[in-house]
């Protein structure tokens, strides 16, 4: 059994949480928020879509009740305030950097060896803030950015192609930033070729730009921080460490068996040995 808590039931922690159920990539999702009424109502909500939807995922919701998110295997913390038009990621620490922490350590209390995944904004900066203020090891405090960026990569790449963002390969590396991002435009491919045989190394440049400044860019249109793809992104990060640890917990399983199988197939082979060799003795 499988379970993830989702901390923040705004727009990128319902979505988060939406992406998880529909996905069906843990048994029970938890969506705590500090306003009362607003994870439950929205866990309702969501869960009214499982027979129209066809998934089985729990979905519930508590108000500040860190109990309820005990056991969790991964913890989601897409907590504080977004930003607006104008402002930086990184004019969010004063007010985000003491809730990402609070919010940490009380989930930590609960769930001890769960893994991490932070989307709160700034997103690099919150990161480091709880990997240094938990004292956890560097592979369980996880950021989403290069997740959200290479897909937002992938897609700018699609429309400057004019195919579907499925057919493309792309990655961002560095920092989730306005002028930390790397877009790897030198390795994205199309079809499996070089996006270099389709388009311009001007395109290209204008794409790597665009990508840049996706965050900022839907800001300015909505009003308020995007919404659908970091939340996306956070479930497909969570979904990437659930999927390892499966994997490993498969491997270790055939491991015993192969194992036990070997030991069997000795034991067997020394007992028909011994029994050859005592019927030679008495001949």
């Amino acid at each position: 059994m499988s379970k993830v808590t989702v901390v923040g039931a705004g727009n990128v922690g319902a979505t988060c949480a939406n992406v998880l159920a529909f996905n069906e990539v843990a048994d029970e999702v938890v969506m705590l928020d500090v306003k009362e009424g607003v994870s439950e109502g929205k866990a309702m909500d969501m869960m009214q879509t499982a027979q129209l939807l066809g998934f089985d995922t729990t979905v519930t919701g508590c108000t500040n009740d860190y109990e309820k998110t005990a056991n969790s295997d991964v913890v989601v913390i897409t907590s504080g305030i977004p930003r607006k038009p104008g402002m930086t990621r990184e004019e969010l620490i004063g007010v985000n950097a003491g809730i990402v922490k609070s919010v940490a350590e009380n989930l930590l209390k609960y769930s001890p060896n769960a893994i991490i995944v932070v989307i709160s904004n700034p997103m690099d900066t919150m990161t480091y803030l709880a990997l240094k203020s938990l004292g956890l090891p560097k592979n369980r405090v996880i950021g989403m950015g290069g997740a959200l960026d290479s897909s937002r990569f992938k897609y700018f790449l699609s429309q400057a192609l004019g195919c579907n963002a499925n057919e493309v390969e792309g990655m961002v590396i560095g920092g989730h930033g306005d002028t930390t991002m790397i877009p790897l435009a030198r390795l994205a491919t199309y079809k499996g070729m070089p996006v270099a045989n389709f388009i311009s190394a001007e395109k290209l440049e204008e794409v790597a730009a665009a990508t840049m400044v996706g965050g900022a860019t839907l800001t300015k249109l909505l009003g308020t921080s995007a919404w659908y793809a970091p939340g996306a992104a956070g479930a497909f990060v969570v979904e990437s460490i659930l999927h390892d640890q499966k994997r490993k917990w498969f491997l270790v399983q055939y491991s015993w068996k192969a194992n036990t199988a070997n030991l069997i197939f000795a034991s067997v082979f020394l007992l028909s040995w011994a029994r050859m060799a005592s019927k030679r003795s008495l001949n």
